[in-house]
């Protein structure tokens, strides 16, 4: 696969941003088909996993010869062998989630997940001080999912300023090949965009998944 990488850079800043941290390293964008499986409607947790092991594959997690990037089956299968999942969930169309691409990352790369539950969307303005010090920190992607909203998302980024607050999203929800939009169309599209905190639904909860390393190691 020939998959674009850093999708996010090039995108201005928030206007009358202040304060910026964004993500340290490098990640490739996976997005539905991206690997020729049509997983339309049930594979965005699995492509943000699969981001975020990118970014550890570049951070030089996984030992020194770097395990390459899983697949859905073979994110499947690792969770039946771990007992998380029943024998039918391989070969299934069935979701995950935070507590599952914390199980793999840890998994597959030995490295933890951090699980940060969140009531309502509007409780994300109580994370800020977080973030910033996870991408100051050198922190990768930060994967994002609720109920009502059960989109997965990774978080790339934190900007504040006189008008509020946005966070980076990194959406996996695009379908095509490797390579078939170029950066800047991604960008136009909104699939990498800065969203105000509204941007997430009041009514639903949030979980966050900090993965516990950074550019160049661990964290801590």
């Amino acid at each position: 696969m020939s998959l674009l990488s850093n999708i996010h850079v090039g995108l201005p800043w928030p206007a009358s941003a202040h304060r910026v941290a964004l993500i340290c390293g490098s990640y490739c964008y996976y997005h539905y088909g991206c690997d020729g499986m049509d997983d339309r409607g049930w594979g965005c947790g699995y492509r943000t996993l699969q981001t975020i092991c990118s970014w550890l594959v570049e951070a030089g997690m996984g030992g020194a010869v770097s395990r390459p990037v899983p697949s859905l089956r073979e994110i499947q299968h690792a969770l039946v062998a771990m007992g998380d999942k029943p024998p039918s969930f391989s070969g299934s169309r069935e979701w995950i989630g935070t507590v599952e691409a914390a199980l793999c990352m840890d998994h597959f790369y030995s490295v933890p997940g951090k699980l940060v539950h969140i009531c309502h969307g509007r409780d994300l303005e109580k994370e800020l001080e977080s973030l910033y010090a996870h991408f100051q920190g050198g922190g990768g992607p930060i994967m994002v999912g609720g109920d009502r909203d059960h989109s997965a998302k990774a978080l790339l980024g934190v900007s504040s300023g006189p008008k509020g607050h946005q966070l980076l999203v990194l959406d996996p929800h695009y379908y095509g090949t490797p390579g078939s939009l170029k950066r800047d169309e991604l960008q136009n599209m909104g699939w990498v965009c800065w969203r105000e905190l509204s941007f997430f639904e009041d009514s639903s909860f949030y979980n966050l998944c900090f993965p516990q390393a950074k550019a160049g190691g661990h964290l801590g």
